[in-house]
């Protein structure tokens, strides 16, 4: 049943213009995914809701956009170049590779992508018979490798010898919140603690794609960097678990729908980290990250550059090195995830209406305006006056294509809150409704209402901030 959820929305993804497989042209590119005009539209009210949780509403956190390429020093401090790896194997009958994890989840075996290797190859060994190719389905498959995630660019090269100055697109955007923290500390008018926040690309080069924009190759990333006191450094942390839970619960998620799941494995520096996961129609995976990653980070940097990133507290003169605390989630899985709690179905015959119950402030459309009539000019040119009107204030949609009970589903289907008609009582006035009059549909209840053109930008104000 999940599952075929799971298919409803990707086909819905794909007739209504949320997203579309990259190069479908020419036949597709695996784990790359476009977004269509209305899913530009959700992905950008993704980035401004989270934007405005963070830097808005935190006088101490602030922004920046990093490069997607940065000296590949940084790759090696940070440990990406010898650790960013996951464990790869290869079917012996039809050469399909897998991520190892993957396929002991697949059995109910839990793998923790921080494991070591020798653990990995130890689960892997114990559970080789039950594990099947996701392919063909045999069981044959090569020893445990380690394949590197980093994505290889020649920018700056000009030999044909990519290994001699190797450069990469980035594999996070943490990095560069990390090397930018002491230009920003010199630059803004911050002090510990303080946050960066971060929205930006980044790209991996992942053994399986699956699960449609769950696990993209190119992805985008919301990521803000707190830095602490090392003795603050847990408390902290347990107040951004709080926070980032609400976060979801304010935007209309249930709470069944969401759990803490801890990391058993922990990279080496961490102190401690949290996934928020959620239900996704394939199961609970991770949608945020909330991690104590103590001072590995800036300790690691400051060793590989030279440049010291220890703070000096203004007021006491005391010198350390900060603490951070981490939030981690990506604009593709808050995506899907978004789709996933709002998509509903109500009815059980063929004419089931399909609805997007977005919340208001990440619909792509708040307001769509339709003459009742497209045959009939002087409707036509009223609803274009509504619509110039309120496409001021609102994001809008001019809709004269089909019969309004059409229009009412199309829109339903794309999340619109307010559907507007402008009918012939709109320009003569009548038994139901006075002159320069309009009909209002809620997406959610389908009731509508008459309301008064001039008071019609008033009515909407009201109801697209509840």
């Amino acid at each position: 049943m999940e599952q075929d959820k799971m298919q409803k929305i990707v086909a819905l993804c794909k007739r209504r213009g949320f997203v579309f497989p990259s190069s479908e042209l020419y036949g597709g590119f695996a784990a790359v995914y476009d977004y269509g005009p209305y899913g530009v539209e959700l992905a950008k009210n993704i980035r401004n809701t989270w934007w405005k949780a963070m830097v808005q509403d935190n006088e101490n956190i602030v922004g920046l956009d990093s490069s997607i390429f940065m000296h590949p020093k940084i790759w090696e401090a940070s440990g990406h170049t010898s650790g960013f790896s996951d464990p790869l194997t290869e079917c012996k009958e039809c050469h399909a590779r897998s991520r190892v994890d993957h396929l002991l989840e697949s059995v109910g075996v839990a793998a923790d992508e921080k494991m070591s290797a020798e653990e990995i190859d130890d689960l892997f060994a114990k559970n080789a018979d039950k594990l099947k190719c996701p392919n063909c389905g045999k069981n044959n498959f090569t020893e445990v490798k380690k394949f590197n995630q980093l994505v290889q660019s020649n920018l700056g090269n000009f030999t044909d010898d990519w290994a001699k100055e190797p450069t990469y697109l980035r594999g996070e955007t943490a990095q560069g919140i990390y090397v930018n923290f002491k230009n920003v500390l010199d630059s803004a008018r911050v002090r510990i603690p303080f946050g960066i926040a971060q929205i930006g690309k980044a790209f991996r080069n992942e053994i399986t794609a699956r699960q449609f924009i769950f696990r993209k190759r190119e992805f985008e990333q919301m990521e803000m960097q707190y830095f602490v006191k090392p003795e603050e450094m847990m408390s902290v942390y347990d107040e951004w678990k709080e926070k980032r839970w609400q976060y979801y619960l304010d935007l209309g998620f249930k709470e069944e729908n969401l759990r803490w799941h801890k990391h058993e494995n922990l990279v080496f520096y961490a102190k401690e980290a949290y996934d928020i996961e959620y239900n996704f129609p394939f199961g609970f995976k991770e949608l945020e990250g909330v991690h104590a990653r103590g001072d590995y980070d800036l300790t690691s940097h400051s060793k590989a550059s030279g440049v010291d990133l220890s703070y000096m507290d203004p007021n006491t003169n005391e010198k350390y090195m900060p603490n951070i605390v981490e939030t981690s989630v990506g604009v593709d899985r808050t995506f899907l995830a978004v789709l996933t709690e709002s998509y509903t179905e109500e009815g059980s015959d063929e004419q089931a209406r399909v609805v997007l119950k977005l919340p208001y402030q990440l619909a792509p459309i708040k307001v769509a305006v339709f003459p009742l009539l497209r045959n009939k000019p002087a409707l036509v040119e009223k609803a274009h006056e509504v619509f110039t009107a309120l496409k001021k204030e609102f994001m809008c949609e001019f809709d004269d294509n089909g019969n309004v009970g059409k229009r009412y589903r199309r829109q339903d289907e794309i999340g619109t809150l307010f559907c507007v008609t402008i009918d012939f009582d709109t320009l003569e006035g009548g038994e139901d409704g006075a002159k320069d009059t309009v009909t209002v549909r809620n997406r959610d209840t389908m009731k509508q209402e008459r309301v008064a053109i001039g008071e019609l930008q008033a009515y909407l104000n009201d109801r697209l901030t509840k």
